[in-house]
């Protein structure tokens, strides 16, 4: 295993030449990125209704040309794809599309993934974390056992009547696509793995791999934990490096690595663990975490993928400032607009994002442009409340499971607010005192919430209610919503989730 190791440690190395070449010309590698994308859908329908053909790499032309859309916008596009027709977004036959949620009228999302989204975004984007990790820790034995990645299912496209296509979740489909040496490292097997029943799946991951040489995950943060808690009640074991003594790194993405901080350091022990974050969406991979001193994450710029950015102050207007790489700033919030190999055309992607750098490009995820709290011009973001939970818990000495807020709204005679309901892994030492952290926190971060907090005149001090163990895997069970691929809406502008959620705390 050791010579394994050392072989695919250098090819793996080759890699990081490439991504210097990006980092030095980032302008010129995203130019000419677009100008391919152009060109290979230059003869598809929607090529043909904006005339690919003569925009070539022209940016402006192009912003002018192509509008801004919404996935609603191509659902109309991608509705024909998913019903067997083809080269309408993209030239290449798309025969798999990334299922997620988060669209207006709360039903499913079918993102179409070409061969070449594939191969030269997602595999390219798992290729680049192991490069850069291998190259951050030379002394990493990381190919010495198995790599558990905890994913979701997948299932055939009822709507193509030749069956000829698939839709799952982005890690499924990944999953099933793997090449053969992917495949070997990995556990469990992709029969377990892409099982549709997460309670069974669950059980069973945990037989197979507590028995497995685990030297790496990569996963949701929430649902390692609910896998790692099972295998110690399996076992019996204290921690996880109990089962697992060569586990050295955890490759998380989708929420905030944050608030779960505490668990992981009680679960894995060691001051040597590593943590590293991506930014892999069903979409597309956009960044990873590539220093070892900052979870910053690095813009992959050869991807495939085009970058736009809309100022957050400006996506309400009916025609908004879009910037490209070279005009953004450093610390502002942007909603980020992607161009895909896979027939996404200037498409809103629903994440804000804000750069901490501008050589090379690094980004933090914001929040999300539908996911926030808005409802007194507060603006509250999810970067906002996941620094005012993780304050809260360190002075509380509390350790939180999952979280969900809304707006009270104002009413004759009543002042609006904000109201929470919060699971934790361990309750805070004194509620109150919670509550009071995360209110002067989040007046730390927003100087908007801040202004409407004072004297509480707009905005009352935060309701909290502090759920019992299992609230909101018994709420996510109950709308069909558990596994890896699906989230815990953090934060909404009305009170769907928040309603639902309370009454599932008079149900247990």
């Amino acid at each position: 295993m050791e010579i394994i190791n050392s072989i695919i440690t250098w090819a793996l190395k080759k890699r990081i030449h490439q991504i210097e070449l990006f980092l030095k010309y980032p302008i010129n590698v995203q130019n000419e990125l677009l100008g391919n994308l152009l060109s290979s859908a230059a003869s598809t329908e929607y090529g043909k209704k904006y005339e690919f053909k003569s925009l070539s790499d022209n940016i402006r032309a192009f912003q002018e040309r192509v509008p801004i859309v919404t996935y609603e916008d191509l659902y109309p596009y991608i509705e024909r794809l998913l019903k067997g027709e083809q080269n309408i977004l993209w030239h290449s036959d798309i025969k798999w599309f990334s299922k997620s949620s988060g669209t207006t009228n709360a039903k499913s999302k079918f993102i179409p993934v070409s061969s070449e989204a594939l191969e030269d975004c997602h595999y390219k984007g798992g290729k680049d974390m192991l490069s850069i990790y291998m190259n951050n820790y030379p002394d990493s034995k990381i190919f010495t056992g198995k790599g558990l990645t905890i994913g979701g299912s997948h299932e055939i496209n009822k709507m193509d009547k030749n069956s000829n296509s698939y839709y799952g979740d982005v890690s499924a489909v990944i999953m099933k696509n793997l090449p053969i040496w992917a495949k070997m490292a990995r556990t469990p097997n992709l029969d377990v793995a892409l099982m549709k029943e997460w309670e069974e799946k669950l059980q069973l991951m945990s037989e197979i791999t507590s028995q497995e040489n685990v030297t790496s995950i990569s996963g949701v943060p929430t649902w390692t934990i609910v896998l790692i808690e099972k295998i110690l009640e399996l076992t019996g074991k204290r921690n996880i490096l109990e089962v697992w003594p060569n586990l050295e790194v955890f490759v998380h993405g989708a929420v905030a690595f944050g608030p779960y901080e505490q668990v992981f350091e009680k679960l894995i022990p060691s001051s040597d663990m590593r943590y590293m974050e991506t930014y892999n969406a069903s979409e597309g991979f956009f960044g990873l975490q590539d220093q070892t001193d900052s979870r910053d994450l690095l813009l992959m710029l050869d991807y495939g993928v085009f970058y736009e950015f809309i100022p957050y102050s400006e996506l309400d207007s009916d025609n908004p400032k879009v910037l490209t790489l070279e005009e953004v700033e450093v610390g502002k919030n942007y909603a980020m607009v992607i161009t895909t190999n896979a027939g996404l055309w200037r498409y809103k992607i629903g994440d804000t994002v804000k750069f901490t750098s501008l050589e090379p490009f690094r980004i933090r995820i914001s929040g999300r442009t539908k996911h926030f709290i808005n409802a007194f011009g507060e603006e509250l973001i999810i970067e906002n409340a996941e620094y005012a939970i993780s304050k809260a818990c360190q002075h509380t000495d509390a350790t939180i499971e999952n979280f969900t807020a809304g707006p009270v709204y104002l009413d004759e005679g009543v002042r609006g607010g904000h109201e929470w309901v919060i699971e934790f892994k361990k309750p805070p030492a004194d509620e109150q005192k919670f509550t009071e952290v995360l209110d002067k926190a989040l007046k730390e971060v927003n100087s908007d919430y801040e202004a409407k907090r004072y004297g509480d005149i707009a905005l009352l001090p935060p309701t909290v209610h502090f759920a019992a163990d299992g609230t909101f895997h018994h709420w996510m069970k109950k709308r069909n919503k558990l596994g890896g691929q699906n989230k815990v809406p953090r934060l909404a502008n009305s009170r769907e989730f928040l309603d639902d959620i309370l009454g599932i705390l008079l149900e247990i």
